[in-house]
């Protein structure tokens, strides 16, 4: 079902009767120019060193939206020899009090609420993800955590890593963005961060309010470009202390094998997932039902924490397969921009044409299709919310992340079995467990081989609670206290004293 042309997916228009949504919906600011293009060094803005620019695309329309400059090796040494230099004693950044730097968050958090509306506009043009999204959740959660880490600023001890180096992902740029370098701040680093090629143009935006707010130079360095060039430079850089990325398990591995055969820096990686939803018998079956398509289908299923699994107790099996299917073809399909859309295209044509061929293996290995698994005709890189049932665990569309809007249902008979083909998988990042019953909840989630476990809930992520993953997914913590012990270093300082006290 498409939203577009002031119409809602039952053919009824807004309420203001001109086909506009109900107020008091925020609306996309109308942007004629992308201000913000180029490498962001020294709180000053630099063209590359080679002269080289790329291309950022609408995955809504395949139109270009601008071109970027596009930062190599050369560029990320420039960039590192600003942060370390900001990172010197004596440095503005280094004298400053803590309490200061609270309040440096504090106004880059208060300058992204002002263009709040900008900044979800540029997110969804760049991503395809719905404004909606974008402003109430990206933006929501990147102010919400820059806020709670500026309260931290003047609440911990330890000492600071001088130069640490963000590689963020392009299915949340702007919240990935914030997840690693709002911690980074607070607890005192200077950062070089590098965001994914795809979608860099809210962090060279935010690159301009760090300035604003008053950030010395040097503190927060921005440099687009792309992995094998920039992201591969920053992995093997001498003069980084720290890597935090986001991203694919490979890339991941990489960059974690180039860390340590450089100066064995510090990484923290947060990576795949193929993550299990449990519903068992006695949950509340439409809540369940809910809870699993959003995590299924939110961000167009591009995301690290997909419910890509469900695992439902025999009893309750082919009732919770039709109201998924029934839910999902509900989702209203069309122009991000349009308020009323809940469903975008996906971020390229590699990615789009990746989930189409896993759709396509689940077919012909006999998982069965219950709806979707097609292309949208006639529009950019959409897929339709794909439902599988009669999954198996051999299956590659059981086994493989997709990062795309297929959701998988599986049958089982025992709570065992659950736990037992729910850990059955390289990754380890996040899972769910849908019950009434306390115990088993509790059972379950210590059984379940995953850094977060969901009750009765899903993608229920705060700045105040950690965030990573087992094996395959990575290592380390984002969020929440735990995240700061990822951005400092513990030393112990020993005094003999000439008298007695």
């Amino acid at each position: 079902r498409m939203a577009q042309n002031g119409t809602t997916e039952n053919g009824v228009t807004g309420a203001n009767g001109d086909g506009s949504p109900p107020m008091p919906f925020p609306q996309p600011v109308k942007v004629q120019e992308i201000r913000h293009t180029k490498i962001f060094i020294n709180n000053e803005w630099h063209t590359s060193l080679k002269g080289k620019t790329f291309q950022t695309f609408n995955p809504a329309t395949g139109v270009k939206i601008c071109e970027v400059e596009e930062a190599d090796k050369a560029d990320v040494d420039k960039a590192v020899k600003a942060a370390r230099a900001a990172s010197q004693r004596g440095s503005p950044w280094r004298r400053m009090d803590v309490s200061s730097r609270g309040r440096l968050l504090h106004k880059l958090a208060d300058l992204m609420e002002r263009d709040r509306a900008l900044l979800a506009t540029m997110e969804t043009i760049d991503t395809g993800k719905p404004f909606l999204h974008s402003f109430f959740i990206d933006l929501d959660g990147s102010i919400k955590t820059l806020r709670y880490y500026a309260g931290w600023a003047d609440k911990i001890h330890g000492k600071t890593m001088p130069v640490g180096k963000c590689l963020c992902a392009w299915n949340f740029p702007l919240l990935m963005f914030m997840w690693k370098v709002a911690p980074a701040l607070c607890c005192g680093n200077t950062v070089v961060i590098k965001p994914a090629e795809q979608t860099p143009l809210t962090a060279l935006h935010v690159g301009s309010l760090i300035k604003e707010a008053g950030f010395p130079p040097g503190v927060v360095n921005i440099v687009p470009g792309f992995g094998p060039t920039a992201g591969a430079a920053i992995a093997r850089h001498m003069g980084i202390d720290k890597v935090a990325f986001t991203g694919s398990t490979k890339v991941g591995q990489l960059i974690k094998e180039a860390a340590a055969k450089s100066n064995l820096k510090r990484v923290t990686l947060e990576l795949g997932g193929k993550n299990p939803c449990i519903v068992f018998a006695d949950s509340d079956l439409q809540l369940a039902v809910e809870e699993t398509q959003k995590g299924a289908f939110f961000n167009q299923g591009q995301c690290c924490t997909a419910a890509s699994r469900v695992f439902v107790e025999e009893q309750v099996y082919e009732e919770f397969v039709r109201r998924s299917v029934e839910s999902a073809k509900s989702i209203v399909i069309g122009d991000p921009l349009d308020p009323r859309t809940s469903h975008g295209p996906q971020i390229d044509q590699k990615q789009f044409d990746k989930i189409l061929e896993l759709i396509d293996s689940g077919k012909k290995e006999g998982a069965k299709l219950e709806c979707g698994g097609v292309a949208m005709e006639d529009t950019g890189l959409y897929i339709q919310p794909t439902v599988f049932s009669q999954v198996k665990d051999h299956m590659r569309i059981a086994k493989e992340e997709i990062f795309g809007p297929v959701q998988c249902i599986f049958r089982f008979k025992s709570q065992q079995e659950a736990i037992e083909r729910a850990n059955s998988t390289e990754y380890g990042l996040a899972s769910a467990v849908f019950t009434r019953n306390l115990d088993r909840a509790l059972s379950v989630s210590a059984a379940l081989e995953t850094g977060t476990v969901w009750v009765n809930c899903y993608n229920a992520l705060h700045a105040q609670a950690p965030f990573g993953g087992y094996k395959m997914s990575g290592n380390g913590r984002e969020l929440g206290e735990y995240a700061l012990a990822e951005y400092s270093e513990v030393k112990a300082v020993t005094i003999k004293l000439t008298e007695a006290l």
